[in-house]
């Protein structure tokens, strides 16, 4: 089954990713290491390292002098979105115990992340004190790159299969009743906490531990999250790392919900 049908697809060991790994690999995980880093992006009870845009590659996904970023999975993408400059990737790094709870982290939220992999779509941001959640960053879709070797209960990826057909349309209902003009303000709250609770019903969760060479894909609209360390598992010191690519949309909030 494709990315496009799932929401998801783990592309095969690809040739032209090893030879990008040999040198972004160890920039990746130097910047979990940095002292400065971990003081900004080391979350729950220092069992993630969340490090969002923390890469310093260019738009081409070059660092410290490797080829450009090309993969299976890549190609994939660009299928549907066309050639979109790459951000500078978010280093994601779980460690045992994850997740553990952060004292400002209320019970509630805690109890999310734990028991339902802090389940979320991207690009939907909290606003505002009361944290209303509104689509400012369109991604055209989000390309995971696993750095690291780690057993399966190691805290991976999961994803909810299918997710992104009710998210399209849960949303959906509620923007198309605007102008596209005006989709990035609207509060998209309600709508998303009810497609998250239709998607948990009807959607069966995949965990998907990925192998370094490997690469997922995944929808831009499939509802995805990280699974809890599982007690014992097997990882390196290092955690489960993973390099995530969400270049945006150039056409901006129609295309992020109209694309395939």
């Amino acid at each position: 089954m494709s990315w496009l049908a799932a929401g998801y697809q783990v592309f095969g060991p690809d040739p032209r990713l090893q030879d990008w790994l040999a040198q972004a690999t160890p920039a990746a995980l130097a910047t979990a290491r940095d002292p400065a880093l971990r003081a900004a992006w080391l979350r729950h009870g220092g069992t993630w390292f969340a490090g969002v845009n923390v890469l310093d590659n260019d738009g081409a996904g070059r660092i410290n002098g490797s080829p450009p970023f090309a993969c299976a999975a890549l190609d994939a993408a660009q299928q549907i979105t066309g050639r979109l400059p790459l951000d500078t990737g978010q280093v994601s790094v779980t460690y045992p115990g994850y997740p553990r709870q952060d004292p400002q982290e209320s019970d509630a939220n805690h109890r999310y992340r734990r028991d339902r992999d802090a389940a979320h779509l991207d690009g939907l941001l909290p606003v505002g004190p009361e944290r209303r959640r509104y689509l400012k960053e369109p991604h055209g879709w989000i390309l995971g790159v696993p750095l690291t070797r780690c057993g399966a209960g190691a805290a991976p990826l999961v994803v909810w299969e299918g997710s992104h057909a009710i998210i399209r349309a849960r949303l959906g209902a509620v923007l198309r009743a605007h102008p596209v003009e005006v989709w990035t303000e609207i509060d998209l709250t309600d709508a998303y906490h009810a497609a998250r609770r239709d998607v948990f019903q009807r959607c069966r969760r995949v965990a998907l531990p990925a192998d370094p060479g490997e690469a997922t894909l995944l929808h831009r609209l499939v509802l995805h999250g990280v699974s809890p360390w599982a007690e014992g598992a097997e990882a390196p010191e290092e955690g489960r790392a993973i390099v995530y690519f969400r270049p945006q949309l150039p056409g901006g909030a129609g295309d992020w919900l109209d694309l395939p």
